[in-house]
């Protein structure tokens, strides 16, 4: 089964549930901004698709970090880390787990091909 993370009322994620639905797969969903996000998940994502993939430097929350908090977390992966758990809207999303690894984001064509 698929597994989609990311945040219930996002654009890109209405657009992924829609997706996803309209070729019947099951998913199960994870609302890290409810749920969280534990440090081992947020671990395995950065090294499966690194951070430049992960991190949403586009957002408002990572742009009201200071430059130097912005350095800190980018220098260190400990840190960022605690950053993404604090701040879970700086997570890319959605972050689809698939058989055949992990989907960030959201491209149409992408989804319509999953099985």
């Amino acid at each position: 089964m698929l597994k989609i993370y990311g945040i219930k009322n996002c654009n890109s994620m209405k657009k992924a549930f829609t997706a996803l639905d309209a070729q019947g797969l099951a998913y199960e969903f994870h609302d890290y901004k409810k749920q969280g996000m534990t440090a081992d998940k947020l671990q395995a994502w950065l090294e499966q698709a690194g951070q430049d993939l992960i991190l949403n430097k586009k957002g408002t929350t990572w742009k009201k970090l200071s430059p130097e908090q912005q350095a800190y977390a980018l220098q260190n992966q400990a840190q960022l880390i605690e950053t993404l758990i604090n701040h879970p809207s700086m997570i890319k999303r959605p972050v689809l787990e698939t058989a055949q690894g992990l989907v960030i984001g959201f491209d149409a064509e992408h989804y319509q091909q999953l099985t």
